[in-house]
């Protein structure tokens, strides 16, 4: 992530500059996600609003960082073995 942008997937999302607005949208996915028995709403919407709201929340970030690494080392491990993903 550098900026306002949040890097997904190999696509590039673009946010507000105002802080204010992104921890808006980053707390109304996480609302989103809670509601995912409706349609459209689902638990997708959990992780990309906590990716949103790292951006500007320290304690947040620091929950991402550790889930990236995590993640790498996962995959890294898998990827030694042979297993399939």
């Amino acid at each position: 992530m550098r900026g306002h942008t949040v890097h997904l997937f190999g696509r590039t999302f673009r946010l507000p500059a105002n802080r204010m607005a992104r921890m808006g949208i980053g707390i109304a996915f996480i609302i989103g996600g809670c509601l995912s028995f409706l349609p459209v709403l689902g638990i997708w919407m959990l992780p990309l609003g906590l990716v949103i709201l790292s951006i500007d929340l320290a304690f947040v970030r620091r929950w991402r960082r550790r889930a990236d690494v995590r993640w790498g080392r996962r995959r890294k491990r898998r990827k030694a073995v042979g297993e399939p993903r």
